[in-house]
């Protein structure tokens, strides 16, 4: 063992200096704000420091308002000072342990932070804005937190479920430009629950990725593989996010669906899930992912002949699913998001006019 004496690590700065402009000391509330805003203005990225400003500004909102509205409650409601607290520290450091649990339940298998952002409606908002339809092209949905870059290739007609997972389905249809033209060799991945409602990822012995694939498009843009019958299922209730829908009491089901995601060169990439009419949670769906041109009707098909034709080794009957998915360039959907900001701010503007 050496007698050499151990090196002292001191604690460093990260390198930034005092900023050049002084601040108030902050005595008060509003100065707190104040300060933070102007820090931000340091911010050497544009972009970010955009986003930092609006963040940091609705937070700060946020805890104000509680404040407000416990305060003029109270002024009209009641005489009693503890009806409707304002937002307390221990309420602010429950939310701190809810969001320091939310990082300690993700694995990477399991992605508790895109559960909560998918079921407070963020990652729909967020999708829907950034992905505008033109032209017919086929409406986006949520990715999840079960995607994984794993899944096995599979040739057209193969299965991505292994036998027993479900009941039989066939999917099949075309992708396509906008004005009808294929598109060949566009990458595909898909993947879906089994029958008794868990992905893969849920199974603690899990080996192998298990209803999910990818493929390609062939020279007609058309594709088509064997899957089984999605059902309705919960996410997962057993982390804090399943905790925070109790707390706001709403269900944790989502409706059954099939996941695809397509992407193809010079062509926006599509993430995307198909819905079986019927089912009990379509309008209520947890995480706000159904739209309407998304929800489709499945064939019943009852022939042994095309069954086995098909590829299914057992049984007379499957389920059949057809949709052509109809993509925009790149191109296309720049100028879609262009044109929505542009009328966007062309209202805000209108608006702003009629109140000055």
């Amino acid at each position: 063992m050496s007698d050499a004496p151990q090196a002292q690590v001191k604690a460093t700065s990260n390198g930034i200096p005092v900023p050049s402009f002084d601040l108030p000391l902050p005595d008060r509330p509003d100065i707190i704000t104040a300060n933070v805003q102007k820090l931000t203005e340091l911010t050497p990225n544009p972009r970010h420091r955009f986003i930092f400003k609006a963040l940091l500004k609705h937070l700060h909102q946020f805890v104000n308002e509680t404040r407000r509205v416990y305060y003029l409650l109270n002024l009209q409601f009641s005489t009693d000072a503890t009806t409707i607290p304002s937002l307390t520290t221990d309420e602010w450091m429950a939310a701190i342990d809810f969001l320091t649990r939310i990082g300690q339940k993700c694995t990477p298998l399991r992605q508790e932070t895109i559960l909560l952002s998918d079921v407070l409606g963020v990652s729909a908002l967020v999708d829907s804005i950034n992905n505008p339809i033109a032209g017919g092209a086929t409406e986006n949905s949520v990715l999840g937190p079960f995607f994984t870059e794993d899944a096995a290739d599979v040739n057209f007609g193969e299965s991505i479920a292994s036998e027993g997972k479900g009941d039989y389905m066939y999917v099949e249809g075309r992708i396509l430009t906008t004005d009808g033209q294929p598109i060949p060799n566009a990458v595909i991945e898909t993947w879906e629950t089994d029958a008794d409602g868990f992905y893969d990822t849920q199974y603690a012995d899990r080996s192998h990725p298990d209803c999910r694939g990818r493929l390609r498009s062939d020279d007609d843009g058309k594709f088509g593989y064997r899957a089984v019958v999605p059902v309705a299922y919960p996410i997962p209730g057993d982390g804090p996010v399943g905790e925070l829908l109790l707390l706001l009491g709403r269900h944790n089901m989502r409706p059954n669906h099939l996941h695809m995601m397509v992407e193809a060169p010079g062509f926006h990439k599509l993430v995307t899930a198909f819905y079986p009419d019927g089912c009990d949670y379509l309008r209520s769906d947890c995480v706000f992912g159904v739209k309407k041109s998304l929800v489709v009707n499945l064939k019943d098909i009852v022939d042994d002949e095309e069954a086995r034709k098909r590829g299914f080794p057992h049984g007379d009957s499957f389920k059949l699913l057809q949709y052509d998915i109809v993509l925009l360039t790149e191109d296309q959907s720049a100028a879609m998001r262009a044109g929505i900001e542009e009328e966007r701010y062309t209202i805000s503007d209108i608006i702003k006019s009629t109140k000055s």
